[in-house]
């Protein structure tokens, strides 16, 4: 079945069965006057919210000037808000003397976690608490891992041998993946997909 247009979609039911990017989330929620940030997780609620009647509208920002932080050593009882958290040097050295990971890098849960407590200006939650989320020892906010879904299907496409004799593989797994993604179809690669259309 090919995606039809937005409006022409009836419920939020019919339009999970589809895959939508990013971009083309924020632009159905801009063309109907829908609050247009955040991530993917974040614009399908918004989207599902509004076939359920409720229209989230676009915050109305304040300029706010940033206050410089007060926080001069960091320890685990350090509120992520109080120190003015960011992904920098300063706090991957922080995370790197905590977990003995002389290349410390943060994982996508924690940065969508850091995300969301800035968001929601959540004060009590400390560094030591994100520590827990690199270790999966509690869960705030998850990264949308429906993005990765081209890259899995690209990596499973040229993982198949029968696609070697593709000039360029990864412009035959993109036609493929554009086939698959406006349809109602899992959003997966498999042989038989590959089979199912090469015979059309």
């Amino acid at each position: 079945m090919q995606r039809p247009d937005f409006d022409n979609i009836k419920d939020f039911e019919e339009f999970s069965k589809y895959y939508w990017y990013r971009e083309e989330l924020i632009k159905i929620c801009k063309t109907h006057g829908l609050k247009a940030d955040g991530g993917k997780i974040e614009l399908n609620k918004v989207i599902e919210a509004y076939f359920n009647g409720d229209k989230m509208k676009p915050e109305v920002k304040t300029v706010r000037t940033k206050k410089k932080s007060q926080v001069t050593e960091l320890t685990l009882d350090t509120g992520l808000i109080e120190c003015g958290f960011t992904f920098g040097n300063h706090f991957r050295d922080f995370f790197s003397k905590q977990t003995g990971v002389e290349k410390f890098k943060f994982n996508v849960d924690m940065v969508a976690t850091a995300k969301r407590v800035k968001e929601t200006g959540d004060k009590a939650f400390t560094l030591g608490d994100l520590l827990d989320i690199y270790y999966g020892k509690q869960t705030y906010a998850t990264y949308d891992k429906s993005a990765l879904q081209w890259n899995k299907f690209v990596k499973d496409f040229c993982a198949d041998e029968a696609t070697l004799h593709f000039e360029n593989r990864l412009k035959a797994a993109a036609k493929l993946w554009k086939i698959v993604r406006e349809s109602d179809r899992k959003k997966e690669y498999s042989h038989e997909l590959l089979e199912e259309f090469m015979r059309e």
